[in-house]
């Protein structure tokens, strides 16, 4: 076998295998939120659980964390942010107050 060969095979396993072993989400996210319970943000309920894929999301509705812009609940009932999909369609209402403490519990992640 040709040396270039046997490179360029292991070059792309390497490559696939990382890709695999790749952690999927970005963790968990705390939004604090004035005069209410924060909010915590699960990447991994929404990838493995709600089974979405991370381009429904970035890089249309959000960029990064850096760049993010603060959304209040009159935003989101207009379809920006979290009610994008949280508008009782998709997911369910964030203007429907029997929901508040679904995403505002003052969760830390790790508990």
């Amino acid at each position: 076998m040709n040396v270039k060969k046997i490179f360029s095979g292991l070059i792309a396993l390497i490559l696939a295998a990382s890709t695999a072993w790749a952690v999927i989400g970005g963790g968990d996210i705390v939004f604090t939120a004035p005069g209410m319970a924060s909010v915590l943000f699960s990447h991994d309920y929404h990838v493995s659980k709600a089974r979405q894929k991370c381009s429904e999301c970035h890089y249309a509705l959000f960029t990064n964390k850096a760049q993010h812009k603060v959304v209040g609940m009159a935003g989101m009932q207009k379809g920006k942010s979290c009610g994008a999909c949280h508008s009782g369609k998709k997911a369910f209402d964030v203007a429907d107050k029997k929901h508040c403490a679904t995403c505002h519990n003052n969760r830390l992640p790790g508990t």
